[in-house]
């Protein structure tokens, strides 16, 4: 990774894989000019879905999301570039869609909380993204490249 890369956690749930909007989802976020490093396409077990949310483990609406995460395929993906957690997060909106503004992904796809389209990674919990990255990747899963496009990405490239 060069000096400019971040690397975040990101997945399409699987209301958004059945909605077919992998991807629209995808192409945002190349578009912005983040580079995807890792990309899987899977059914999420009982046991990842469990460590996945484990923070909300106490938490009425727990089971809700263990079981709507594993309720169908989802497209796991790591995302590099400048600052890729917070400029994901703007991108993704609000957890509720209803707070979302328009053109972020859950302002232009979303309707209900519990169908909200995408997780990614929270900006202000520093070990979110790492923890992530590695319940859904092997090391050998992740790649490094340099974009053709980074010297117009990037001032100082």
């Amino acid at each position: 990774m060069s000096h400019h890369d971040e690397r975040t956690f990101v997945m399409v749930k699987p209301d958004g894989v059945q909605r077919g909007l992998v991807g629209d989802i995808v192409s945002r976020f190349e578009e912005r000019g983040l580079k995807l490093v890792g990309g899987k396409f899977m059914q999420i077990d009982d046991n990842l879905a469990h460590d996945h949310y484990g923070e909300h483990e106490d938490k009425p609406f727990f089971d809700d999301l263990v079981e709507f995460i594993s309720s169908g395929p989802v497209f796991a993906m790591v995302w590099a570039g400048a600052d890729a957690t917070r400029q994901v997060r703007s991108m993704v909106g609000e957890t509720d869609p209803a707070e979302s503004a328009p053109g972020t992904i859950r302002g232009d796809f979303g309707l209900d909380l519990g169908r909200n389209v995408i997780h990614a990674s929270d900006h202000e919990d520093e070990g979110a993204n790492e923890r992530e990255i590695d319940l859904f990747f092997d090391d050998e899963e992740l790649l490094d490249y340099e974009r053709i496009d980074a010297a117009w990405l990037y001032e100082d490239h």
